[in-house]
């Protein structure tokens, strides 16, 4: 009994999704709103709510600092599109350089951030929204507040294409892929099981490491599935895997990982510890304007367009996933597999109440209940901690 209660608690937000995404579910076809689960809306899905995942891995990363977030991110999409849409559209420029211009331009913007909230000690509350502030009105100065489109498909396809192209081997491909995307996880984790057991760290019971990854591997083959009858792989998917899988293992495998952690658990004591505190704090809002800056690429590829109202919210969603995915408020707490949890769960309840025709309005509330709520657990729970110790 103590072991099912300690698998749930570990996998409190896993649960949840999987309970609200039923209830939608349910929701959805009692209205007669087709399914949640078409292979075209699981494509949608994944273009619509990519910003979401991207964002979130790097937020956490400020998160993971001290519980400091960055209010400027979508305001960065919103430039950095901007600065696309002018290179690309109006002046012709070629794809490749423009596309690595607008990531320097983003790590820039990052990095002009972090400075102040590292070696100045400026409040990241206080820096980012200035950034916020400044970097909205830049974008609307460059676009002169008008929209720039089409983006010629020579860029698009890098964002919007589906692979493979041909209908034919479609299903077969996305399966065989899905499978063997299973089987690599499964013989990593064993691998990874295995080197942890023998150098005796605490690891979780066979059943349950065994019950885990067949849970895995079903989403992953019936994700495959459904992308096999639709129009396969989506381009971005590819790109979402790659920076979700580099960001894991920096957070939970490297050294400067390990010091965002260390830098976010106690500060003064990481600094005596000898972590450069002012490097890892810099490098954290650093990365999140070269993130912003792939969003920004994603963004405007997606609607064929670069406006400067673009990214509006963002950051509040890329926030609350976050916090959703179990970081904690105060600072040193968060994993990237929960970011993405509450990265999916934000698409979830974003698609979910857009299918059954719920109010804008009524969603941003919605929206705003739930992440107070997450906050709400999060201080609780470590509250509860504190008086049992």
């Amino acid at each position: 009994m103590e072991k099912i209660k300690q698998v749930i608690r570990k996998n409190t937000m896993l649960l949840i999704l999987i309970i609200v995404t039923l209830i939608f579910q349910f929701l959805i076809t009692r209205s007669g709103s087709s399914s949640l689960f078409t292979p075209a809306n699981i494509t949608n899905l994944i273009s619509q709510n990519a910003y979401v995942v991207i964002l979130s891995t790097g937020m956490l990363l400020c998160i993971l600092t001290g519980g400091n977030v960055d209010l400027s991110t979508g305001s960065m999409v919103a430039l950095v599109g901007a600065l696309a849409g002018t290179l690309i559209v109006r002046q012709g420029l070629n794809i490749h350089l423009s596309i690595f211009l607008c990531l320097i331009v983003g790590i820039l913007l990052g990095a002009w951030q972090g400075f102040w909230i590292a070696y100045v000690n400026v409040p990241a509350f206080i820096a980012t929204l200035a950034g916020m502030l400044t970097f909205r009105g830049f974008a609307w100065i460059i676009l002169d507040g008008l929209t720039i489109s089409p983006f010629p498909q020579s860029y698009l396809k890098y964002f919007n294409s589906f692979i493979p192209s041909n209908p034919e081997i479609r299903f077969v491909f996305t399966l065989t892929v899905g499978i063997l995307l299973s089987v690599t996880i499964f013989v990593v984790s064993l691998v990874f099981r295995l080197r942890k057991k023998s150098i005796g760290y605490k690891i979780i019971s066979f059943s349950s490491f065994i019950v885990r990854k067949i849970l895995i591997s079903l989403v992953i083959i019936g994700a495959s599935i459904l992308l096999g009858k639709d129009k396969g792989i989506p381009a971005i998917l590819i790109i979402l895997s790659i920076i979700v899988f580099v960001y894991h293992y920096f957070t939970s495998r490297t050294v400067y990982g390990r010091h965002l952690y260390a830098v976010g658990g106690n500060y003064q004591a990481a600094a005596l510890s000898g972590v450069n505190t002012k490097g890892i704090t810099f490098l954290a809002y650093t990365n999140m304007g070269f993130l912003s800056a792939i969003t920004a690429l994603v963004s405007v590829a997606r609607f064929n367009s670069a406006a400067p109202s673009a990214g509006s919210s963002y950051e509040m969603d890329a926030i609350a996933a976050c916090y959703i995915g179990g970081a904690s408020a105060y600072g040193g707490i968060g994993t990237v597999r929960g970011a993405v949890i509450g990265g999916v769960f934000m698409g979830i309840l974003n698609n979910g109440m857009s299918i059954l025709g719920i109010d804008a309005n009524w969603q941003m509330a919605v929206k705003g209940f739930v992440l107070l709520a997450a906050v709400i657990f999060d201080v609780v729970s470590k509250n509860r901690v504190q008086v049992e110790s």
